[in-house]
């Protein structure tokens, strides 16, 4: 039964269940924070960990572009205005956001549980502390007690971030990201936007299976993974014997963590996390 549900799974062409599409919203990505970095300017908040979401004064759709199909009472109290935040259902909980997100069918309990925590302004003129301070005067909409700003404070010094890195952690949260305060919001990859995570991690799409071997056999040996940038490499390891039976299709991303990399830029020590559920699979 393993050995045919790995088959199944790497030969059957994935559909993605979502019900509609656009072109992705031209979001903020982050770059990573290393020691040494100037903190000069920079706001501080945790790092949820939900699905990506913007709401575009009408709709929310995920960062890949996916409509999500969360309840009318949810979204009806929202304003004209455009949000960009994560759906997030607390600490430890991002299989229920996920599930939550993705359900083309709205579950109204699971919707009940679910908080969209807001933490800019993407059409609001203006640098990030102009964006954050018409953001505190926007949210929270009392009728929306679920739509919430994220709190936001300073850290002067890499002790102080560190210190509380390892208190967020140790509540459960999954990192920090830091916001440049004279930053304009712009849809790219940049140093305005940073995270800081007890380890480092980055997405990749699947291009193939390799299967297993020994005890492995029959099923999923290592994914091959090509980065936004083009490299090509090998996932071998993280991966739970259900996952290994059941892989991620290709074309599917994913979510990997490493330790630095070789001097060809590949990651040293890459293993398997987890899907990125926000996106369809390409």
């Amino acid at each position: 039964m393993k050995r045919r549900n790995f088959l199944i799974a790497a030969l059957a062409s994935a559909v993605a269940p979502w019900a509609e599409s656009a072109p992705p919203p031209a979001l903020m990505l982050a770059d990573v924070y290393r020691r040494g970095m100037s903190l000069d300017g920079y706001w501080v908040s945790e790092k949820f960990d939900g699905v990506r979401g913007y709401w575009d004064g009408r709709h929310l759709w995920t960062r890949g572009g996916e409509r999500v199909m969360a309840p009318t009472w949810f979204t009806a109290p929202m304003p004209a205005t455009p949000l960009d935040g994560e759906l997030w259902a607390g600490r430890g909980r991002f299989q229920h956001a996920v599930s939550t997100v993705r359900n083309q069918t709205p579950n109204d309990l699971a919707w009940r549980e679910m908080r969209f925590m807001v933490f800019d302004l993407p059409t609001q003129p203006g640098d990030f502390d102009a964006r954050l301070a018409a953001l505190k005067k926007l949210l929270p909409i009392p009728q929306a007690p679920w739509v919430l700003p994220v709190a936001q404070q300073r850290a002067g010094t890499h002790a102080e971030l560190q210190a509380l890195l390892d208190k967020t952690v140790k509540l459960g949260g999954e990192g920090l990201m830091l916001h440049r305060g004279a930053s304009m919001y712009r849809g790219e990859r940049s140093a305005d936007l940073l995270k800081f995570k007890p380890f480092d991690d980055a997405e990749a799409r699947v291009v193939a299976h390799v299967p297993g071997k020994g005890r492995h056999t029959g099923r999923l040996g290592a994914l091959m993974v090509e980065t936004p940038e083009g490299q090509r490499f090998k996932l071998g390891g993280g991966f739970t014997d259900a996952q290994r039976d059941e892989p991620p299709p290709v074309g599917a991303w994913v979510t990997y963590r490493y330790n630095g990399k070789n001097p060809g830029g590949l990651p040293r020590f890459a293993r398997f996390l987890r899907v990125r559920e926000d996106a369809p699979v390409r």
